[in-house]
């Protein structure tokens, strides 16, 4: 039998309620973002596409604060650095069409548009499709604008090559930890006269004095390339195994990588490749026995509170996934950064 108090005061409260009356005050956050007026919503296919529906701005760039923007999502379409399948340089343009992730975080009931100024800047200008080297350059001089401004910068590649310039941007002043989820640890030394492959950004980054190697775990490392890592190892990172991440389980997963980066700044860099191909086939060099999109959402979330300082999404090769699931992904992964971002922004403030 249906209670009849309870229909009652549901018929009540919500008989002529529209899709934005909602009561719980996370919810509402969330619903002020999507609802222009109480039942009306924007459309997730109409207008021009950018990451995660965020505003898009690429006029901040001419002003010495840019906007007064928190958070900038920037584009890096640049895959010179691959040593095997091209197409990186085509994610952020997968990406961005990925529709409907977010506003809302359900498990950490934020929404980080709401507490944070966001804004999808463009893509970093290249003088020269045709060089690797001046690429670099390129994006090592667009993040430190970026970073000079107060910005927290959060990157869609490309390659993972792109991460050692972001780093030496963000690890200007000080060497930063690192966060690092893939398939490969990306240490290796320079191949055919080149140190700026996507097989080494780590090991230069390191080098350079921009990352610290003893406040950097590498989470999701599997396949034949292991023989290539042994830098790694020299260098006192933190290695976790495809394999060994279910028989640790995601908790102590996440313990194990808080205590390792502390609690000094901090980057997150996330190569799609750590996710099993099964789930996301859309990249260059996929290695069987990755890692669950859920197991990846888990271990994000479990970083809540850590300072950091940036992040990236790359490797996502849209052409090699007629599903999109590839880039589904990556964008969920971004928004998990935001979060990351928001929250550790909030605890500045409170500072």
């Amino acid at each position: 039998m249906v209670d009849q108090n309870k229909l009652e005061a549901l018929r009540a409260r919500y008989q002529g309620a529209t899709g934005g009356d909602i009561d719980d005050a996370d919810f509402r956050k969330a619903a002020s973002l999507q609802f222009s007026e109480s039942d009306r919503r924007k459309w997730p296919f109409a207008d021009p596409a950018t990451f995660l529906d965020a505003p898009f701005r690429p006029d901040v760039v001419e002003l010495p604060d840019f906007g007064g923007l928190d958070v900038a999502l920037i584009g890096v379409p640049m895959d010179l650095g691959v040593t095997n399948r091209a197409g990186a340089r085509l994610g952020p343009r997968a990406v961005r069409a990925i529709e409907r992730i977010g506003p809302y975080e359900h498990v950490l009931r934020m929404t980080p548009m709401a507490d944070a100024k966001v804004a999808d800047i463009g893509d970093v200008p290249f003088r020269s499709r045709f060089s690797l080297e001046s690429c670099h350059a390129d994006i090592e001089d667009f993040f430190r604008r970026v970073v000079s401004a107060g910005v927290l910068p959060l990157a869609v590649g490309g390659d993972h090559s792109i991460t050692r310039a972001i780093l030496a941007a963000v690890g200007r002043d000080r060497p930063v930890g690192m966060i690092h989820i893939d398939a490969h640890c990306d240490t290796g030394g320079i191949y055919e006269n080149s140190k700026f492959h996507h097989g080494g950004p780590f090991r230069q980054a390191v080098l350079e004095g921009t990352l610290d190697p003893d406040r950097v775990i590498q989470i999701g490392i599997r396949g034949g390339a292991e023989y290539l890592w042994e830098f790694s190892y020299v260098s006192g990172m933190t290695v976790i195994h495809a394999e060994e991440v279910p028989r640790m389980g995601v908790a102590a997963v996440v313990e194990k990588a808080r205590a390792v980066v502390g609690d000094g700044p901090i980057y997150v860099s996330f190569d799609i490749d750590s996710l099993d191909p099964g789930f996301a086939p859309g990249t260059g060099t996929p290695e069987v026995g990755g890692l669950q999109p859920r197991e990846v959402l888990e271990i994000l979330r479990g970083l809540v509170g850590i300072d950091i300082i940036g992040g990236d999404v790359v490797e996502v090769a849209p052409q090699y996934d007629s599903t999109s699931n590839t880039a589904q992904a990556g964008a969920q992964v971004l928004f998990e950064l935001l979060c990351l971002a928001s929250s550790n922004l909030a605890r500045r403030r409170k500072i």
